[in-house]
């Protein structure tokens, strides 16, 4: 049987189509991990112009340096399957607690002004998602929120990143399968050139490319929290033959210092995930990135008696 793709409408939720929605996007949370947002709030002229200016970004800055690259690792003729490398040409964008947009070299002004203007937006949506699953969660109203915060707010920055065409796509990934670290990824891609996939039930399923859509998926912080109830989902990249893919995934994160654990409503029973520093987390994922979340949780699980449990920040 085909499955539907969750695709949820914001607007909905102002009227009487509320409770409907709410429950979408609690399902899709529950059983997807990803859901499609439409009607987000971010003006589809800055999605336009972001859009433009990060191809042509590329296109002046980076795409000759990934075809130098290319040729210098031989991958113009590959011969066999490559595992532990990522077709993918990426930068950085970090806007919260500090941003380093300034720092970035090749930026003119026109498109960190831009992105600082997309970042923004994308900032407030996460914090209406994060209240939304508060909401469906049975939780307090910013409880997310402060949990992310730590003591100097969360971490929020953008992968930019292209996929350019490749001549090979059965024997590289543009992104190799892997569930993230983080809290709320909030993602623009290509509505032209796909490639996207999530794991669903031993399935690899498009996510599909739509015009002016922000694409949304949980990491495993949310997990944690949720002591399951919600998941993080193994996802990855395809490249193509043709057509380069744009993609800008935000995440936002909890902050370094922030300890995660399950809330106390979602717990209901048995708690099963550990409580631990965010920080120490994140260490652990950098060199786990694409192994099984699981073995991940149990390591954390072995130093939580280490892990002091401080109040909540008041935001």
């Amino acid at each position: 049987m085909e499955q539907t793709f969750p695709v949820i409408d914001l607007e909905k939720l102002n009227g009487e189509e509320r409770g409907p929605t709410m429950a979408k996007i609690n399902d899709a949370c529950e059983n997807w991990g990803f859901f499609e947002l439409v009607n987000h709030g971010i003006s589809h002229e800055l999605m336009d112009k972001v859009e433009r200016l990060t191809k042509e970004h590329y296109r002046k800055c980076m795409e000759e340096r990934f075809k130098e690259m290319v040729a210098a690792k031989g991958l113009d003729s590959l011969q066999s399957e490559i595992k532990d490398l990522d077709w993918e040409s990426t930068f950085f964008l970090r806007h919260l607690p500090d941003s380093n947009i300034t720092q970035i070299p090749d930026l003119d002004e026109d498109y960190r002004s831009a992105m600082k203007e997309f970042a923004s937006g994308l900032e407030n949506l996460a914090d209406q998602l994060l209240d939304l699953l508060c909401e469906n969660l049975g939780l307090e109203k910013g409880y997310l929120k402060k949990v992310f915060y730590g003591s100097k707010g969360p971490n929020f920055g953008t992968k930019v990143s292209n996929y350019p065409p490749c001549p090979k796509p059965d024997l590289v990934k543009g992104l190799r399968a892997h569930t993230d670290a983080g809290g709320l990824i909030l993602l623009f891609q290509d509505d032209k050139v796909s490639g996207l996939q999530l794991l669903k039930n031993d399935q690899w399923i498009d996510v599909p490319p739509m015009r002016h859509s922000i694409v949304i998926n949980l990491g495993d912080q949310l997990e944690v929290i949720t002591n399951g109830k919600y998941k993080s989902v193994l996802h990855r990249v395809l490249v193509q033959p043709e057509g380069n893919r744009m993609s800008l995934a935000s995440f936002y994160n909890p902050g370094s210092d922030a300890v995660i654990f399950p809330a106390p409503a979602s717990a209901g029973g048995e708690v099963v995930y550990p409580k631990f520093v965010f920080e120490d987390y994140m260490k652990l994922y950098a060199g786990l990135k694409f192994q099984a979340k699981e073995p991940r949780f149990e390591a954390m699980k072995a130093v939580e008696s280490t892990v002091k449990l401080g109040p909540i920040a008041t935001v």
